[in-house]
């Protein structure tokens, strides 16, 4: 009986030290993780750390994303600037761009836009554009979680980053110049066009300035956006000074876009109208040297560098890519840019045009500590 019950003990022993190493496995299996692994873990485990979340994202790679650029046109150096800022700032982050142009064509770039999402870019960046010509392709971008990050285009998706230059204070800003040059009365011209995001924005601000300034009479409204938007609008223009050819039957015109201001001043010029002044918005190197020229009746602009837009889009895009949830509205800051401001003696660009403008250019919005890494 003795040998029995010790027999008996020592089996109990086995079995409960077997036991403990059973538990000791689970354990180290399923509860006890290395420094990485929590990590991993914490990107979709709901309230990890916010030290332990922002450690894993500092160590993603963000290098060799492909990014794809839809445009709705690319006309004007004002979008070729924009390019120029988009393509700078993917190349910083290590990126690949790809660049679709739709050449005004609304169908073409929702078509393209299926195009990229089919082809899994790692991230879409939109510029213009309708909701009805974007809504079907960010919605699927979204399905398949492809992040996108658009540019003056009236969307309302969840998810969705967009883009806009503070399109009504431009408007107030030089709309506000006009009057003020003016005396408060006078005729006045609109060169404008609907369907466009940031123009449905400006017209707002215009409405608005008509009530405010009731002595001032707007006599002439158009507008179209061409595959040469100068050009055309400065044949309109021409018609419109035989309509009005006495001094001071125009006092100003209203352009609500650079292509717009660029084709009214040459016809403007062209006729020898020294009596009537154009504001417009929008800023390129171009515009910059028709402003500088004291012959030139465009007298000033309302503007966000354009590099700079291409610059913060690309960087709300990689906000995403890092796993960060970015404001779905974005406004950028303008400045007013007059020919007072700039110096009679010497052209300048828009890369020098911030040592005359306070606020032009060399904006950090969107910029993350963690991009620091990424050099220019």
């Amino acid at each position: 009986m003795k040998a029995q019950r010790i027999e008996s003990t020592k089996r109990g022993k086995g079995i409960m030290i077997t036991m403990l190493l059973v538990m000791s496995m689970l354990a180290s299996a399923c509860g006890v993780k290395t420094a990485s692994e929590h990590n991993v873990a914490s990107s979709s485990t709901e309230g990890s750390s916010g030290a332990a979340e922002t450690k894993q994202n500092d160590a993603i790679d963000l290098k060799g994303k492909r990014i794809a650029l839809v445009m709705e046109f690319n006309t004007g150096t004002f979008s070729q600037q924009y390019l120029e800022g988009v393509k700078e700032e993917v190349a910083r982050f290590g990126g690949e761009l790809t660049t679709f142009v739709a050449e005004n064509d609304k169908a073409k770039m929702a078509s393209q836009l299926d195009m990229a999402v089919n082809q899994k870019f790692d991230g879409i960046l939109t510029d213009h554009g309708s909701p009805d010509s974007l809504a079907s392709g960010v919605n699927k971008a979204l399905a398949q979680k492809t992040p996108v990050v658009a540019f003056d285009a009236l969307l309302d998706i969840p998810g969705v980053t967009v883009l806009e230059q503070g399109d009504q204070k431009m408007a107030e800003m030089t709309l506000e110049q006009l009057a003020q040059d003016i005396g408060g009365k006078g005729n006045i011209v609109k060169v404008w066009v609907a369907g466009y995001a940031p123009m449905e924005r400006r017209q707002l601000a215009y409405e608005a300035f008509l009530k405010k300034y009731p002595d001032i009479k707007e006599i002439a409204a158009f507008g179209s956006v061409t595959s040469n938007t100068a050009l055309d609008t400065q044949a309109k223009m021409e018609a419109i000074l035989k309509q009005y050819p006495s001094k001071g039957e125009i006092a100003g015109v209203w352009a609500a876009y650079d292509e717009f201001a660029k084709g009214a001043a040459r016809a403007i010029q062209q006729a020898g109208r020294t009596d009537i002044k154009v504001y417009g918005i929008d800023m390129s190197d171009e515009d910059l040297q028709m402003i500088q020229d004291k012959n030139n009746p465009w007298v000033g602009s309302a503007a966000v560098d354009p590099r700079d837009i291409g610059r913060i889009q690309v960087r709300y895009l990689y906000q995403q890519l890092h796993g960060e949830k970015p404001d779905e509205k974005v406004v950028l800051e303008p400045v007013f840019v007059k020919r007072e401001d700039l110096p009679a003696d010497k052209q300048v660009s828009t890369n020098e045009l911030s040592q005359y403008v306070k606020g032009w250019s060399g904006s950090k919005q969107g910029e993350q500590d963690w991009m620091s890494e990424y050099k220019k």
